[in-house]
């Protein structure tokens, strides 16, 4: 039976920072996203619709066998077995599309409470089976460093918040993944290679999320950390080796800006061991 998962990744559209306006290009290039958002839709819509009645032949398929038996004179009590195999894998069909339904749903929910940061460059993907937060490694980090800058912080509080308010999530597990370009490291530089440098950028993104979250009542908005369970985080540094833009050896300024980021990867749990490569 045909796996609903099958529609390509569909990114979020990255807007530029607040306060500056849009070229023609940056237009441009938005519509296209949209539209293709909306072929993909339209795709999915065709492809339930496509799944629903081959679900509704299958029950059909039931029925005409059972007639076919009784009129053999095999009687049902002979094919029960035969019955109970194909009930059975009807109801299993039916538990896995609930199953997608539930995971979609959530899915598009977390990409909901995120648009606000979209002018950050903050998306949530589908990427290798699982559900990615995509940070830009130019709002967290200046070249070649691992301190957060303060506008690094205040997004990473955002996200944060949404995950500490969501109960599905903060249950979650999760991995920071730092990534980088493929622009050699210094001779001599602290980090030693591009491996060390996006180590030492999800570490320090793990430790801002779970550092205890307070609110100052004589400022405006959250101060500290984002009050994150330490217990459901970790690390880990990929280095120039997992673009997602390009490749290792050739990547274009681009290419570059687009690999240098963070990402905070949802853990899956048993049931959405699926494609989800069929989420838009």
């Amino acid at each position: 039976m045909r796996k609903l998962w099958s529609l390509p990744l569909v990114t979020a559209i990255a807007l530029t920072l607040a306060g500056c306006g849009h070229t023609d290009e940056e237009m441009a290039a938005k519509q296209r996203e949209i539209d293709k958002l909306s072929a993909d839709l339209k795709a999915a819509k065709a492809q339930l619709a496509d799944d629903q009645a081959k679900f509704s032949e299958a029950q059909s398929s039931i029925e005409r066998m059972k007639e076919q038996l009784k009129q053999a004179g095999l009687g049902l009590e002979k094919s029960q077995g035969e019955a109970q195999r194909l009930a059975q894998a009807l109801a299993e069909y039916k538990q896995r599309a609930d199953q997608l339904a539930v995971i979609e749903a959530r899915f598009r929910e977390l990409r909901s409470k995120l648009d606000k940061l979209n002018q950050f460059g903050v998306k949530v993907v589908p990427r290798n089976n699982r559900l990615v937060i995509q940070l830009p490694g130019d709002i967290l980090f200046d070249s070649g460093r691992d301190d957060l800058k303060q506008q690094g912080k205040e997004v990473l509080g955002q996200v944060a918040e949404v995950i500490r308010s969501d109960k599905d999530l903060a249950n979650r597990y999760f991995m920071v993944g730092g990534h980088t370009d493929n622009a050699k490291y210094p001779a001599g530089g602290p980090f030693r290679d591009n491996w060390g440098l996006s180590l030492a950028r999800s570490r320090q993104v793990l430790l801002f999320l779970i550092d205890d979250h307070k609110v100052d009542p004589k400022k405006k908005g959250d101060v500290g950390g984002g009050g994150l369970n330490p217990q459901r985080w970790a690390a880990a540094g990929y280095g120039e080796t997992d673009p997602q833009q390009g490749t290792v050896e050739k990547q274009t300024e681009e290419d570059r800006k687009k690999n240098r980021r963070v990402e905070l990867v949802v853990q899956p749990n048993v049931e959405e061991m699926l494609n989800l490569g069929a989420i838009k």
